[in-house]
């Protein structure tokens, strides 16, 4: 812990300068126009080991999460500090379970490839209905106004949350560059944050443009005395906006971690 304001500045700033420097060094070979942001961990609290993470949430202090693999989908709600689940209900052993988003109350959780979305009461997980959706579900999170959902292109379509229709979508670039593979999503105080599949980057996106603000190289995030064969990649983002902090984990990890960015 940094003891005091000038301390903790200090720390910031260390951190800002090695975003910049490591921007900088990257612009030349890779072309990114948008910064990388440095972090700190704040806190860490178990995960389950088995859980294929697709979507991730905080609400009333409790994890709410979708988990995905076929035969292994499944809605959870999960205490943040023991990782003890409070309340579960799978899915269809043919449905591949994707984001989660809560939006009024009610729990919105995509599937991969069937096309098919599912509305569940957020305190029962009692079933309320279900949406159809052209192409895969991926991401998903609600911006106070409009669910926004991913589809593993570059890509990012807005819904009405009653109707469930589309009322429009943006192309998400960082500089002219567009950024595919969009995953996991959360919004964060105007903007979507999205994990890169199969990556260790958080994109920081301009939900108005489609633009690329920021990125957060989240790489060694997870030591390796923690990796395991099975291992899978980073995903999983959760706002938690009483302490102002993001909470992060990935497939099958036996970690989440609580991190803090620099003030903007």
């Amino acid at each position: 812990m940094i003891a005091s304001r000038a301390g903790r500045a200090t720390g910031w700033r260390a951190l800002l300068v090695l975003g910049l420097a490591l921007t900088c060094a990257a612009a030349g070979a890779a072309d990114v126009a948008a910064p990388v942001l440095g972090y700190r961990v704040v806190a860490t609290y178990p995960h389950d080991v088995g859980a294929f993470t697709q979507g991730l949430l905080l609400h009333d202090g409790a994890l709410y999460e979708s988990l995905g693999g076929y035969g292994e989908s499944r809605l959870r709600r999960v205490e943040l500090a023991s990782g003890r689940v409070l309340a579960e209900r799978a899915l269809d052993r043919r449905l591949f379970a994707e984001g989660l988003a809560l939006a009024d109350g009610r729990l919105y959780q995509l599937t991969w490839r069937a096309g098919v979305g599912f509305v569940y009461d957020a305190q029962t997980f009692a079933p309320l209905g279900r949406f159809r959706y052209p192409g895969e579900g991926w991401g998903l999170t609600f911006d106070g106004q409009a669910l926004v959902l991913s589809d593993g292109t570059a890509t990012l379509r807005f819904l009405d949350p009653v109707r469930l229709t589309e009322v429009r979508r943006v192309e998400v670039r960082d500089g002219e560059r567009p950024v595919p593979m969009l995953n996991e999503l959360e919004w964060i105080e105007g903007e979507v944050w999205a994990n890169v599949w199969q990556t260790d980057r958080i994109a920081r996106i301009d939900p108005r443009s489609g633009t690329v603000v920021a990125w957060i190289d989240l790489g060694g995030l997870l030591p390796l005395p923690y990796r395991r064969p099975d291992t899978d990649v980073l995903n999983g983002i959760a706002w938690d906006a009483q302490q102002r902090r993001v909470l992060v984990t990935g497939k099958r990890w036996p970690k989440l971690f609580a991190i803090e960015l620099p003030p903007r």
